[in-house]
Formats: structure tokens, sequence, C-alpha cells
């Protein structure tokens, strides 16, 4: 066997990998480099775990980065157990190759509860007064208590929310260098967020992603360095990429207008009921999975979405199962984006009525996937006093909201879900290893099998 380190460069694309970033160019010109066609959708969730598996949605499970739990009717987003995943994990087909393979699954989604020899991941702190403290969950249990002494704790706010930026990139970098250190994994999937934050805030073509690319390029470079000069193996690999959008599309204010949707009003204020829905949108990105109730009211709903500007095409079954979306998990219909536009979870009419946690960072909560969280409400003023002033009262022992995040969803720049139009906008495939490099693009179906015979080849 031969060690081998796997680094999930998010937002990673062909067309990126140049003079801006000189060690995963040399990287490629050592081994090689493809572009990957992803799957439908492709966000985190459901990319990641079709890598891990070789397999579609509609085998392993993971049909979004989150769905309506049918039998509980609550809409969950970022869920961990590794259990809601079907399918051979390549941890455990590693293992069956051979007893001594170990594997470290450092950041990579469902990490919680799967076979794993090794795994870290988020996990906050929520006491019982309301606060969210940074926190990570790690396998076995010690060594999250060895990373937070030799680190510090899990820069979580880094990780996710408007104050994002390279520390939690980085973190995850000198977390995968202890770990790799201290435990020898055979296999290291390392997961490298930074470049996902300012796509979606600014677009890929501004020209201060070339600042974001440098810094992703740098923290690379260190786990490229270490691993070759350990003899190790190193495969970099995307989820997808990140287009330009200039439209958001609010579907569920559409079914709500045509009657469909149904709210609950708590403290004057709106909140999506879906027990009692018609229809409605779980919107993630450039796709959203549509529940509805009534099999009689499917034509109507389809017909309706596809008149909705921004909406490039709507699936029914047939549909669903041409791209591998036909799951138990996903909506009846499936609603898929133009390339410049993407879905919003807002179903408010108007702001003043919108739920209390819509202007916070609470992916847990939203019945939907919410980038603006990226960014803080211009109209704060002075943010950082603003933030500053709500971290105080909090302090003090007073309820207080974290509202800071704006409501205005053309803020948005970037975004995902729908395979991109040209290859070169897509994932990325690169290899240290000239024999094992693709002749031509691959899918990210063959991830797993590729990544496999870099450990036994």
């Amino acid at each position: 066997m031969r060690d081998t380190v796997v680094l999930n460069i998010v937002g990673l694309t062909p067309g990126m990998v140049g003079p801006k970033t000189p060690n995963l160019q040399k990287l490629a010109a050592r081994g090689g480099m493809q572009s990957m066609a992803t799957v439908t959708p492709a966000v985190t969730c459901t990319a990641q775990t079709s890598m891990l598996t070789g397999l579609l949605p509609r085998d392993h499970g993971i049909v979004a980065n989150g769905w309506l739990f049918r039998d509980l009717m609550e809409i969950y987003f970022w869920r961990q157990s590794n259990r809601l995943v079907s399918g051979e994990r390549i941890w455990d087909a590693g293992k069956q190759r051979d007893a001594g393979f170990t594997s470290a699954n450092l950041f990579w989604w469902y990490n919680i509860a799967a076979s794993a020899d090794l795994g870290v991941t988020p996990r906050p702190m929520y006491p019982a007064d309301g606060r969210k403290i940074p926190d990570c969950y790690a396998t076995p249990q010690a060594l999250r208590d060895e990373l937070t002494d030799k680190l510090g704790l899990f820069p979580l706010f880094k990780f996710w929310g408007p104050a994002t930026d390279i520390t939690s990139s980085q973190w995850i970098a000198d977390c995968t260098l202890h770990v790799r250190a201290t435990r020898k994994p055979t296999l290291s999937l390392v997961y490298l967020p930074h470049l996902d934050y300012n796509l979606q805030r600014i677009g890929p073509d501004h020209p201060d992603i070339a600042k974001d690319l440098a810094e992703i390029d740098g923290v690379a470079g260190q786990l490229i360095d270490e691993a070759l000069g350990n003899d190790a193996r190193v495969v970099v690999v995307s989820e997808y990429g990140i287009t330009p959008v200039t439209k958001p599309v609010h579907l569920n204010r559409v079914l709500r207008d045509a009657g469909f949707l149904a709210l609950r009003v708590e403290l004057d204020r709106e909140y999506l009921d879906p027990p009692q829905c018609r229809a409605f949108a779980v919107a993630d990105h450039q796709l959203a999975h549509v529940y509805v109730a009534d099999p009689a009211d499917i034509p109507k709903v389809k017909s309706l979405l596809e008149g909705v500007d921004g909406v490039e095409e709507v699936l029914d079954e047939a549909g669903k199962a041409r791209v591998g979306l036909d799951h138990p998990r996903s909506g009846e219909l499936i609603a898929i984006a133009d390339a410049d536009a993407w879905f919003t979870y807002y179903y408010w009419q108007d702001d003043a009525r919108a739920p209390d946690y819509g202007r916070t960072v609470e992916i847990h909560r939203k019945p939907g996937f919410d980038p603006v969280e990226l960014f803080v409400d211009p109209a704060l003023g002075n943010p950082k006093v603003a933030v500053g002033w709500r971290l105080l009262k909090r302090k003090l022992g007073l309820r207080t909201l974290l509202d800071v995040i704006p409501l205005d969803a053309t803020l948005v720049k970037g975004s995902h879900g729908r395979p991109t139009d040209k290859p070169e906008d897509g994932p990325v495939f690169i290899t240290s290893e000239p024999d094992m490099a693709p002749e031509q693009p691959i899918s990210v179906l063959d991830v797993k099998e590729r990544v496999l015979r870099h450990v036994f080849a």
C-alpha cells in the first residue's frame, strides 16, 4: 500500500489551475489533470457522497445538502450521521482489500458514526442559555482535546458566515498534518472550503478571486509538500464549479401566490408549515426539491414552475430517473435553475414578517440553503460595532438575536448545483502520479476507484 492524501478543494476548476496557483500547477505538471463530470445536484453532500461511494444519489440516498424527512415532516440541512448514506464507502473498500488499511476523514461530510478509523468534523456546543460555541467532533474522542490543545478551538465562525476567510482551511490543514504525523493513516481525506466563500459572494469573474486562489494554493502546497516528502501520493478533487449568477428565484413565493403554501404565524412572524402545505420547495443553490402532498396537484405545480423566469427545467419521475435522483427522499418534482439563476428559500412577502432566524446564521432551522449568510447587512452601518454590541449583550446574559444577515438575495454573485455548461468551469481531478492520470475527462463516480488505485497499485 502507498499512503494517499486526497485534497477536496471546493470550487476549484481546471480553468483556475495556472500561474495564480503555482503549487497546484506544479502538481498537475508532475502527474496530470482532467475535468470531471459531476452529479445532479452539484452540491457538497451529494457530490462528496458520490465520490466516496461511486454511486448516484438514487443509490446512496443523499439527494441534496438537505431535504424533507418525510417520517418527521421536518426539513433538515447538514445532518451529520453517516447512517444516512447507503452503499460501500471508500474506507470500507480499502479495509476489504487489506486489513492493515487505515483512513482519516478530515471534514468530509457525514463524518459522525462513520466506520473510518479517524474523523474530525465541525460540531458546535449549544449550551442551554442559547450560546453557540465553536468546537469539533472527533473519532476517537481524545483526538478532539488533542487538536484543541494544539491548534485552539476549531474556528467555526471562519468556516461559515460573514466572517469566513482562510483561517478555517488553515486549521484543517494543520489538523491534517498533526493526524498524519501522529496516526499515519493510509488514506487521508481532507476538505478545504476556502474558495467556496468569495466565489459565491463576489462571483468567479471578480479580480479579487486571485487572492483567494493564492491563499488556498498556499495551504494546499503545505499538504502536498508534506505528502510527497513522505513518499505519499496526492490526489486533488473538487465537488463543483461555481458560475456567475444575477437572478435569485423565489419558488416558495410563487407557490404561495398560487395557494399551495401553508404558513404558521408566531409572534407576528411567518413560518413555513410543511405538514399543511399542498406544495413547497426546499431550495439548495440551483436545485430545489418540490414536495407535493396530493399526486393530483403534481401536473399543476409542474406547469406553474415551468413558467417561472429563471427555471430551466422541472423534473418529473422520468426526469428524476434520467439524472439519478429517483429516490424516496427526493421531491415529487425537482426544479433546476437557469445558468445565471439560483433558488432562495424565501416564502414571506413582507420582510417585517420574515422568520426570526431569517436575519441570522442558522443553517439548521432554515427550510432551505441560504448563501446570503455570507454577508453582513449593509443597512447596519458599522457592522463590527453592530456585531460586537450583540455579542456583548449575550455575554451579559441578555437574550438577543445575532440578526446581522440581510434579506437581499441579489447580493449573491455565484452559485452551483446544475452541471456547468463548460467542462473547464466544473470540478477537477489532479494526481501526482503520471501513470494514474486519466487520459480524458472522468466522472465524480470514478473517484473512489481511482483513489483506491493510488493506494493499492
